[in-house]
């Protein structure tokens, strides 16, 4: 059965700095990534997310109740996977391919618009990464630090909050209209591959331990 969640259309973007708990966030439901693949340690972090968007924009929230959390990583465009690390997979329009926007802890941030993500020898298929410049125009905030070494071993709460522009997308993709209305394919993720105790976990299960899998994507619907 297809995972579907409802993003809320909202008439202003929440703050940047709200929190997943503040007033700003209410009309939006949670959501949660609990499916873990089995190769995960047993470190197994709630992770919750609230999305709404405001027509031309789409907004989230990660609340990550975590241990083990480490951020070493904090280039644009650098395998900030590897860190303790929320992921967003969106697919505007079939057959157009789909954007990975990946965030570590400390906010720093990968995106990719892949066309063909079968895996060959050093990675994907025919993935296109976002300029720098590109990159900018996606808006995040955290509650931690850009860095997080050495790793956090005790219980940790953080957030990370972004906004991402419609228009972004529509430079790869072609147009798009205003979102309400529409359905897109997407999933949602968190990971720390090179963690003290690495997880993999997702919204939409994957049935390998492969988060680029356009098969096991679920469904937004923008209201």
């Amino acid at each position: 059965m297809t995972k579907e969640y409802r993003v809320r259309q909202v008439g202003a973007a929440p703050a940047l700095a709200a929190r997943f708990a503040d007033e700003e966030w209410s009309a939006a439901e949670p959501l949660e990534i609990a499916a873990f693949r089995p190769e995960s340690s047993d470190h197994r972090p709630r992770t919750r997310v609230r999305l709404a968007h405001t027509g031309d924009l789409i907004c989230g929230v990660f609340h990550v109740a975590d241990r083990f959390v480490r951020c070493r990583h904090t280039a644009f465009q650098d395998p900030v996977y590897e860190d303790s690390c929320v992921e967003v997979f969106l697919q505007p329009k079939p057959g157009r391919g789909y954007f990975n926007f990946e965030m570590n802890a400390g906010g720093a941030l990968v995106v990719l618009h892949v066309t063909d993500p079968r895996r060959v020898p050093g990675g994907i298929a025919a993935a296109s990464p976002l300029t720098a410049e590109e990159g900018r125009e996606v808006a995040i905030h955290t509650t931690l630090p850009p860095r997080v070494e050495p790793e956090i071993q005790q219980p940790v709460d953080w957030e990370l909050s972004f906004r991402l522009p419609v228009a972004l997308l529509e430079r790869r993709v072609g147009p798009i209209g205003p979102l309400s209305g529409q359905s897109w394919r997407a999933n949602l993720f968190k990971c720390g591959d090179r963690t003290s105790h690495p997880h993999w976990a997702a919204w939409s299960e994957v049935d390998e331990l492969n988060f680029h899998l356009p098969r096991c994507f679920g469904l937004l619907r923008f209201a």
